[in-house]
């Protein structure tokens, strides 16, 4: 084992179970992996014990209804205990003696429901809450208040819950409490609580709810069942709809630090016996769900607080899958556990990679929510951008290939560098070819903003892994259709990417105009005064980016809304980049293009046809990117095996060209 980061390996103790490490897979929502009686398919489980083979100490599963008639869910949206207590049992026993047999722990998440949260497109009938406040994603929605009878109905069906998971052979619960702002957490904070029963009116009153679900849970199995709490201690909510984000002043209007400190304290005292502590509220998505704008461990300076006050032990999460600082916010003692969520979908062998000291071989998690989160409020099973066997392990684990062939990969980007890996891995031989002098195709300025750090731990795991598997590297090699002819190569994959598309506006010859690439590159420099043609998410990243250097910048979109091209961005990523671009005084002219770029500026027509005059010394093409398949269309009548992948199929975002790149390489 590695000294340097011996303190994640130290075993810790929750209530009397003892833990192998200090290694914690977060809770996350197995949306796509639920049977239709609320039970766990195949695929949960595998994707569960993976993580447990790679190392994990401690395994908290996602959420899990206690009931589905207050709160009614279309199934299989969410698992359910109590649907069908005999299936449930049989869905997940043998999962977790699986995980046993690894050494891990394994606790059940057990929520109450998501109140005026519960997304839609789950979502049967009205939602409900503590009162009656505005539903989130439709503000002309009420939500209906929840009667003291069905919070009674509830705080049992815990207690029912709880026996079946233990009869299951889970470990110990996690209560899905106070946490970014579902329905218990709701019943927490006086923005969303105005009853006047027992579960309403001061501190104490409004953590009733919390409290009374520890008792019946205990009051089940017995005082020594570990029972954790999800808590978030604070909410950076300022108003409805509205987060405040890192180094904001703002008035809270949901929990601050001095009220979580306090809740902690009485929650400890009602005998929770661990904090598995976060931030955040769905107004502040980003906070609970901390996207690539997000500095890592984000939640640190919380913990240490919380630390102070709490002799239970803490898990924090908050991108915490850097081993360096996973290990230091343990040594010191800002946290006794460090949970991994996403990063252990990106890389289920985190903590084992950690341990034998190969940090270079952890494929690093980017932030993006496209295969996890954002696949989960669109109805689709989770997954991981990064890492397309996330979710499907069975399904995707690599086979040797029947018959070795000779591969080769034109385009060292992305999709070209996965292609290649995957092929290798599977025994093929691949040469890759790349065009310009080095791997990384628009991955390369796409990691230059200092928010973009996890895209170069990207670039750099993938030319390890190729290097390690002794894929034959050519760069500056141009491919013509005459040299694969030649080759007697049996199969070609064309990765040929994209390029950026250059509208038809007068002016877009001129020194002063850039591609987003461009700047990005230093090919060129900015000016102070900048116009970013294009509102999706490169041309809003890199204005972003140059707000940040003090440049005065513009973002003119002909869409009605900046960030609606393009695939759907999780809420979370979004709702935080468009907070950022208001927070560093970005301008958005939306429902507007730009006629005319002239030596000063820019002249814009609005859908009306009035014209505006906008100065700029410098303005940005980030139009979007065409497919470049120069190089493809020759070879389709010629070539059997002959794929195209990633951009050069269709623009889309890094997840898809990885998943393209994997999906053609694990079946050549």
């Amino acid at each position: 084992m590695s000294e340097e980061f011996s303190r994640l390996f130290e075993p810790v103790t929750i209530g009397n179970i003892e833990i192998k490490n200090r290694i914690a897979m977060a809770p996350m929502a197995i949306t796509g992996l639920v049977t239709p009686e609320g039970g766990y398919s195949e695929r949960a489980a595998d994707y569960l014990i993976e993580r447990a083979k790679g190392g994990c100490g401690l395994i908290i599963t996602g959420a899990v209804k206690v009931e589905n008639e207050i709160e009614e869910f279309i199934m299989p949206s969410f698992p359910c205990l109590t649907l069908n207590p005999f299936h449930f049992i049989q869905s997940t026993s043998e999962m977790i003696e699986k995980a046993h047999t690894h050494g891990s722990k394994i606790f059940i998440q057990l929520t109450a429901g998501l109140g005026h949260n519960a997304p839609p497109v789950m979502l049967e009938g009205r939602p409900a809450a503590p009162s009656a406040t505005p539903y989130y994603w439709d503000q002309t929605v009420t939500c209906r208040e929840l009667a003291t009878e069905e919070v009674e109905k509830l705080v049992r069906k815990f207690g029912e819950a709880a026996e079946i998971a233990a009869m299951a052979g889970f470990d110990g619960i996690e209560v899905h409490a106070m946490h970014e702002g579902y329905l218990i957490d709701q019943f927490t904070m006086s923005m969303f609580n105005r009853r006047t029963d027992k579960y309403g009116g001061d501190l104490r009153g409004r953590l009733t709810f919390p409290i009374e679900i520890l008792r019946e849970i205990k009051g089940k199995l017995g005082k020594d069942f570990p029972v954790l709490l999800r808590f978030s201690i604070k909410s950076y909510l300022k108003d409805w709809n509205r987060g405040g984000l890192p180094g904001e002043e703002f008035e809270e209007r949901g929990r601050d630090t001095e009220e979580g400190l306090e809740a902690a304290g009485i929650l400890e005292a009602a005998g929770y016996d661990a904090f598995n502590a976060d931030a955040g509220a769905y107004q502040a998505w980003y906070w609970a769900h901390p996207p690539r704008y997000m500095e890592h461990g984000c939640y640190l300076p919380l913990t240490e607080k919380l630390k102070e006050v709490v002799k239970a032990p803490v898990i924090v999460a908050g991108r915490m899958e850097i081993p360096g600082l996973a290990e230091k916010a343990l040594r010191e003692n800002k946290a006794d556990m460090v949970a991994l969520g996403r990063g252990l979908l990106a890389d289920p062998y985190w903590p084992r990679k950690v341990m034998e000291g190969k940090t270079e071989k952890i494929r690093p998690c980017l932030g993006c929510h496209d295969g996890c989160l954002g696949r989960l409020t669109l109805g689709r099973p989770i997954s991981c951008a990064v890492n397309p066997s996330c979710g499907r392990e069975k399904e995707y684990a690599l086979q040797p290939a029947i018959v070795t062939k000779d591969v080769m990969v034109v385009g060292g980007g992305i999709a070209g560098m996965e292609a290649a890996r995957v092929a290798a891995l599977r025994g093929h031989r691949v040469r890759l070819r790349e065009k310009t002098d080095r791997l990384g195709g628009h991955l390369i300025e796409a990691a230059v903003p200092d928010f973009k750090d996890d895209e170069k731990r990207l670039l750099e795991w993938y030319k390890t892994e190729l290097s390690d598997l002794n894929v034959e590297i050519n760069l500056n090699t141009e491919v013509t259709p005459d040299i694969i002819q030649e080759k007697n190569i049996d199969a070609v994959i064309i990765a040929t990417g994209s390029r950026p598309v250059i509208p038809d506006i007068s002016g877009t010859g001129k020194d002063s105009v850039a591609t987003a690439a461009d700047l990005l590159l230093g090919k060129k420099d900015a000016g102070e005064n900048v116009v970013v043609a294009g509102g999706g998410l490169i041309g809003c990243e890199t204005a972003l980016w140059l707000a940040g250097q003090g440049r005065n910048v513009t973002i003119v979109e002909m869409a009605e809304d900046i960030l609606s091209a393009g695939p759907p961005l999780c809420h979370a990523n979004s709702l935080m980049l468009l907070d950022l671009l208001k927070f560093h005084k970005v301008k958005t002219l939306t429902g507007a293009a730009i006629q005319e770029i002239t030596d000063n500026g820019v002249m814009v027509i609005d859908k009306n046809f009035i014209k505006n005059r906008l100065p700029a010394d410098t303005v940005v093409i980030a139009a979007g990117l065409e497919s470049d398949r120069e190089l493809y269309r020759p070879l389709t009548a010629g070539i059997p095996d002959l794929y195209v992948i990633g951009d050069a199929r269709q623009p889309l975002n890094i997840m898809n060209c990885i998943w393209d790149a994997c999906e053609i390489a694990r079946n050549i």
